[in-house]
């Protein structure tokens, strides 16, 4: 790879360079397993010793050149793919923690994330606290225990659509020795580069924007490279692994020990890995990823003006606009739009909210988002209906609100779309 190569054409050409004779296009190698001529080539797979493929659950071609390629996207010096998003929230932090351990997080949250981390966390003996996206660096840094293991957020939370101040993040995570684990689904790294900010791990549900058109669920965990592990706070990756003769990550993987654990433990012990087809399609959707964010932040915020001078809405929000708290941030850090996905509420609360979703004929009522088809859905009662009433708030989901995620078809069909809906708001 290039190393100027500017984000359109790495997502072209990065994670596959077909070699003289080669096919074109990246393969999908749909094989559970991988033909050796000797037993010993097969052993030294198995003990880490040199790359390759042996069993798709560890390591399959497709799924390498989709891993290299979020990566190279990224900017970060490893990847590893995962059978859903959920899985990469999670694994990002297992990786790290285990029992008697601490994880800080950011409160605005996807409901299923708060879900995993209050509850089943819990249950694994991990204990997670939460700061507010706002709170002062003080607050922040009070919040950090010495068994803490990382701070997790995402970029632009979903469905609140906080943006986050990685940066800050960042430098409270850093002056405490840990890592800042966060999610870029919604932004994607063609309108948020958390690396460059000083995050430290980025995690997608490859499942949306990656994919961009609804067909399979995946997710991925990224190590940007760099951070000290040696700090004496991540023995696991720094004392020797029994499971495979003592081998230490931090020695025998310098530029990317995080990465290398996540797979040699957790994807040989949990089987979670994400399927080839899933990655030869998702891959796909990569090609084109910049050209639809574009167009996806384009009808976004033109969405948000119109429901914004709209009689029947009450409110709006949408970091791309001038008039959100939010916009500031949203310059520096998705100074390229504000991704496809907006909130609003409808004068008459909730029932009239239902009406209005009710009434669409092109968007349709799907628990899904970030796909190139424009789709509502009401969080409270759907994504976030687990979260009791104080999660909603900390999360920032009101009972009137619905989520709006901007597809790529015309601006005027869609706007003619919710016009005709709001009438019977």
């Amino acid at each position: 790879m290039n190393e100027n190569w500017k984000i359109e054409t790495r997502a072209v050409q990065c994670g596959y360079t077909p070699g003289n004779g080669d096919p074109r296009v990246l393969p999908l190698y749909q094989s559970t397993t991988f033909k050796y001529d000797d037993a010993q080539s097969v052993a030294d797979l198995f003990d880490l010793k040199r790359d390759g493929f042996f069993y798709t659950r560890l390591a399959n071609p497709t799924v390498d050149a989709f891993e290299k390629r979020m990566a190279a996207l990224e900017g970060g010096v490893a990847a590893v793919a995962v059978s859903a998003g959920q899985t990469a929230t999670m694994l990002s932090m297992l990786n790290l923690a285990s029992a008697g351990d601490h994880i800080l997080a950011v409160s605005s949250l996807y409901g299923g994330t708060v879900s995993l981390l209050t509850n089943t966390f819990h249950k694994m003996g991990i204990e997670v606290s939460f700061v507010r996206p706002h709170d002062d660096s003080a607050t922040v840094a009070a919040a950090i225990r010495p068994n803490t293991k990382a701070i997790f957020a995402e970029a632009l939370a979903n469905p609140a659509l906080v943006v986050l101040d990685i940066e800050r993040f960042a430098g409270i995570a850093h002056a405490a020795g840990i890592p800042l684990i966060v999610d870029n689904t919604f932004p994607t790294p063609c309108l948020c580069r958390p690396f460059e900010f000083g995050a430290d791990i980025v995690t997608h549900s490859t499942s949306k924007y990656a994919d961009g058109h609804a067909q399979c669920v995946g997710g991925i965990i990224i190590e940007k490279g760099g951070f000290n592990w040696k700090n004496g706070k991540f023995p696991d990756l720094c004392e020797p692994d029994p499971a495979y003769h003592g081998l230490v990550y931090t020695d025998n993987f310098a530029a990317c020990p995080y990465s290398v654990k996540l797979r040699a433990q957790f994807i040989r012990d949990m089987g979670v890995p994400m399927a080839p087809f899933n990655a030869f399609l998702t891959n796909l959707g990569l090609e084109t990823l910049p050209l639809r964010m574009e167009r996806h932040s384009r009808n976004a915020l033109a969405m948000a003006e119109f429901l914004e001078a709209h009689p029947k809405v009450s409110w709006v929000n949408y970091p791309g606009l001038a008039s959100s708290p939010e916009h500031e941030m949203a310059r520096k850090y998705l100074p390229d739009g504000a991704s496809g996905v907006l909130c609003f509420g409808v004068k008459g609360g909730k029932a009239a909210g239902e009406r209005v979703m009710n009434s669409l004929r092109l968007a349709a009522i799907v628990v899904h988002v970030a796909d190139v088809r424009t789709c509502v859905l009401h969080p409270a009662s759907m994504t976030h209906r687990q979260l009791t009433d104080a999660e909603l708030e900390a999360a920032g989901v009101s009972p009137d609100m619905i989520r709006l995620s901007v597809g790529i078809e015309n601006i005027d069909d869609l706007k003619a779309d919710f016009d005709q809906a709001l009438a019977n708001a």
